[in-house]
This record gives C-alpha cells, sequence and structure tokens, in this order.
C-alpha cells in the first residue's frame, strides 16, 4: 500500500527496516501506538490522538522523545505529502529498544516512529457479530491504560473465533461478564430511542471517536446512557452499532444469527460525526 513514514528525521516512500531481534520492543512487546484518521484532507481530532499517544507511552514506562504537537505537527505535514484526496490511517508509535534486567524496560531506549497510509473509509453497509468467549483484561492484569500493542492479540483470538463461525466482528465481555466492547471498536445499542453504551471501566478503551459520539448526539437532543451493559440486552436491542477510529460509525446488521437493518441513530451519529469533523478538522483544502 503506499504511504509515507517519518523515522529519526526523514520521510521514507517505504516501510524502514528498524527493529532486530534483541530489541525490547520485539521479544516483549514494549509497543504503543495510536490511530488517528484523514479522509480526503479532514482528520478529525487529530490533536487528541497525538495526546494519547504521548500518554500511553508514559503508562508503559517509557519516556517520549516527541511531544503530542510535535507529533501532531509531522501527522500534517504527512498527510500533506499523501495529498487531497487521499483516505489514510495514521500512526505514530513508540516503542523500547533496550530492557533493565529481564523485562523492565529502560525509558531511555524509548523510540518514535510514524506511519500515514492509505486505508479506504468502509462504506456504511454493516457487519455481523457474535458473543466471543474471549475477555477484556482488567487494570491488573494488563496496561489497560494505554494503546498498547500488547492488548490486541486477544482480540484478534476473538475475531477469528468469530470468523470461525461466519462472523465479521466479536462482542467480548469483562471479568465481570459484562459487555466491553466489540474485538476491534467500541459498542453502542439503541432501545426505544435510548442509547445505551458500556461506562468505561478500565478494561476497554474509552475511545476517541466513541467519546465525540456520545457529545455529539447528546447535543442533538438523543440520550445516551453509560453505564453496565448485560449480554442479553444486545439479544433485544432495536439497533447495534460500532463506534472507532477506523471505520467511525458502523452498523451490526446481524448478531447471533439476528438481522438488523442500519437504524436511524446510527446513520444520525455518523452523520453528526462527518458533519462535525468537515467543520472543525479539514487541514487540506479540498481538491479542486
Amino acid at each position: 500500500m503506499a504511504g509515507v513514514y517519518w523515522y529519526d528525521g526523514k520521510w521514507y516512500a517505504e516501510e524502514p527496516k528498524i527493529m532486530g531481534p534483541m530489541d525490547h520492543a520485539m521479544w516483549l512487546g514494549s509497543v504503543i501506538f495510536d490511530g488517528g484518521r484523514s479522509i480526503r484532507g479532514v482528520a478529525p481530532d487529530l490533536d487528541r490522538h497525538c495526546q494519547r499517544c504521548v500518554a500511553s507511552a508514559r503508562a508503559m514506562l517509557m519516556k517520549p522523545t516527541r511531544t503530542a504537537e510535535e507529533i501532531e505537527a509531522l501527522c500534517r505535514e504527512g498527510i500533506a505529502r499523501m495529498g487531497p484526496e487521499a483516505e489514510l490511517y495514521v500512526r505514530p508509535m513508540f516503542f523500547i529498544r533496550k530492557g533493565l534486567g529481564g523485562a523492565r524496560p529502560d525509558p531511555d531506549s524509548t523510540d518514535f516512529i510514524l506511519a500515514i497510509y492509505d486505508s479506504p473509509l468502509p462504506g456504511f453497509t454493516g457487519f455481523s457479530a457474535t458473543l466471543a468467549p474471549f475477555r477484556r483484561p482488567s487494570p491488573d492484569q494488563a496496561p489497560t491504560d494505554a494503546k498498547a500493542a500488547c492488548l490486541y492479540p486477544n482480540g484478534a483470538r476473538a475475531s477469528a473465533w468469530a470468523a470461525e463461525r461466519g462472523f465479521d466482528n466479536a462482542v467480548m465481555c469483562d471479568a465481570e461478564g459484562l459487555v466491553a466492547e466489540f474485538a476491534s471498536a467500541n459498542i453502542m445499542f439503541a432501545k426505544d430511542g435510548v442509547v445505551v453504551t458500556p461506562s468505561p471501566n478500565n478494561t476497554f478503551l474509552n475511545g476517541i471517536t466513541r467519546q465525540r459520539v456520545i457529545a455529539l448526539l447528546r447535543q442533538a437532543g438523543v440520550t445516551v446512557e453509560e453505564r453496565a451493559v448485560t449480554p442479553e440486552e444486545l439479544d433485544t436491542a432495536d439497533e447495534i452499532f460500532s463506534t472507532g477510529n477506523y471505520a467511525k460509525v458502523q452498523p451490526c446488521t446481524n448478531y447471533n444469527g439476528r438481522s438488523l437493518q442500519p437504524g436511524p441513530i446510527a446513520r444520525k451519529a455518523r452523520d453528526l460525526y462527518f458533519d462535525w469533523a468537515e467543520k472543525n478538522w479539514r487541514i487540506l483544502p479540498k481538491a479542486a
């Protein structure tokens, strides 16, 4: 795929090969990333993604080598290099080179790389999902306060489990058996005109897109409840939809074999989000 990559003061048109088998990140997983978007020159909440990148690094015992403002400036430059019509994933990353003792990362060996690459925004077509047996960890079991790479393999196992059963995605619970999120995005559902989403309990990422959609729906007069959600509630929901950086707002059109239509609240959430993004986060002029 086409992309641009920044590392150690230089831009590259191909992925730079920067890691070896003795790097701490390679064999002990000390990697964090964030995921922003630029969609035809609109980069929603780019500042917050860069701020979370730095916060995640600190939560993972790293010493960030770039400020959020410096990362945002690099993101803007890379987005401009890709052109005004590009639909992009924007991925700044911190990682650790060396260790202290057997496993502890050496903060002074923190390194940084930025990848910006083609990633078309999915259409509002929907996906299927099923409840999976894999769970999100509690904060005493994993670094759930960071967007850490080590948190994602269990979500990948849940997705693979769902795919083996003919579904596109999986719903994951927390250690208490309450709904946490989809394997790759936050979850919301609608019942009788009210939107419900699990309240952040430090077992899943309180996504930036999730927070933005909640705020926009509330501003538009839609009631949004953040609370504990049982798996049974999804079985009778009028709508189920995801919020996340990759696809923004997507309807779940089949849950556990029950067909669902892309509903009016999911459509409203998506329209509100992109209207807001266009008004507030256009960083490149529209193509002629």
